[in-house]
């Protein structure tokens, strides 16, 4: 049988190809199909969750399948939505929950929910607000005439290039925004879109006025490429969730070790803090495995816990793709040594049960006793 870190590497050397040997099974191609043909038509919350298989694999996409049941928590959720920091999904701990309402925004979006797209209807918003501004009815026929063309010809759109060779449409854009055509220039607002709004020091995200990294984000093409004017948090984002979920609980059934490497690997861009790996029973096991603790660390004090964590990694590192690899590369190892995937495997463990590095030593042992205590 293969060991954990060969299976895990097996996986990640190619993910796109993985990810489409997971697209062509036949239960998630089938079921991908009935979700993209149907869930453009639904417009109000009661018709997404009252429909068992449309939410069903919208739930699975965000990793939330075994709450498929509740759907009065879940509708309660979605109505109130994510803009209020104090609204039900933003105050659970579980942050899955916001992600999930935040793609589904109802609360924000009504009846265009499934179909929102920043590069299209809140563009149009913001031109029709930005006519109010200078005056002019936002029903005339001059402002629907500029609507139509915009929504007509947007979708069409690639790249930057693209947006950059319609005078009309990157008028519009530009104007819908609130840019200042004496100020932001071509050149200027090119190198805003270039450098997206991922990177805390992009162009964009140094601006101290907030509408170039509106600007930045309604137009990303920086992080979704051609699909940017098209893309909607409620399709291609939600199917893509669902097979790299399919693809985790796939490598699961074959090796748990597999599954947790792949989960870590997905959600350690978004780690800020320890507190937020003890929040999550996935990521907390993964770096307890990579020092080696024992099972009874979790009934330490949270505070000691992170405290410990913080003396021996760099939250930071989780962030860094070549930091991440060496990460999950030690995790896999550690893990092959606990759960051995052979009798062969199982025999090399004793050799290797106590890595200087990561082993747990006596002292250790008798400090956590003393941490807890």
């Amino acid at each position: 049988m293969i060991n954990t870190y060969t299976s895990y590497q097996l996986i990640t050397r190619d993910i796109d190809k993985s990810m489409s040997r997971v697209q062509k099974q036949p239960l998630v191609d089938r079921e991908t199909k009935y979700y993209l043909e149907n869930i453009t038509k639904v417009k109000s919350i009661d018709e997404f969750v009252d429909n068992p298989r449309l939410f069903k694999y919208a739930m699975k996409a965000f990793g939330l399948e075994d709450m498929s049941y509740a759907k009065a928590f879940m509708k309660k959720a979605l109505k109130e939505g994510i803009s209020d920091p104090d609204s039900f999904a933003n105050k659970l701990t579980d942050k899955r929950y916001a992600e999930f309402v935040s793609a589904f925004n109802f609360a924000d979006h009504g009846s265009e929910a499934t179909v929102y797209n920043k590069a299209q209807q809140l563009a149009v918003e913001n031109f029709r607000a930005q006519a109010v501004i200078r005056g002019i009815d936002p029903n005339s026929d001059e402002v629907k005439a500029a609507n139509q063309y915009y929504l007509t010809h947007i979708v069409d759109v690639k790249s930057i290039d693209d947006l950059m060779a319609d005078d009309q449409l990157f008028a519009y854009a530009a104007t819908a925004f609130g840019m200042d055509p004496e100020v932001d220039t071509k050149d200027f607002l090119r190198k805003i879109l270039k450098g997206g709004v991922r990177d805390p020091d992009s162009l964009a995200n140094k601006q101290s006025e907030p509408r170039y990294a509106a600007f930045a984000t309604a137009y990303n093409f920086e992080a979704f490429g051609e699909e940017a004017t098209t893309r909607n948090p409620a399709q291609l984002s939600v199917t893509e969730k669902f097979y790299r979920q399919t693809l985790e609980e796939d490598a699961g059934q074959q090796n748990e070790g597999v599954r947790l490497a792949l989960y870590f690997q997905r959600k350690a861009s978004g780690i800020t803090s320890f507190y937020q790996v003890l929040g999550d029973k996935a990521l907390a096991q993964v770096v307890r495995t990579v020092l080696g603790l024992p099972d009874s660390f979790v009934q330490t004090d949270i505070d000691k816990q992170v405290k410990y964590f913080e003396q021996k990694l760099k939250v930071e590192d989780f962030s860094d793709a070549k930091a991440l690899e060496k990460f999950l590369t030690r995790f896999t190892t550690m893990w092959e040594i606990e759960n051995p995937s052979s009798p062969a495997q199982a025999s090399l463990s004793i050799l290797f049960s106590q890595p200087p590095e990561y082993g747990v030593s006596t002292n250790l042992l008798l400090a956590i006793q003393k941490m807890r205590s």
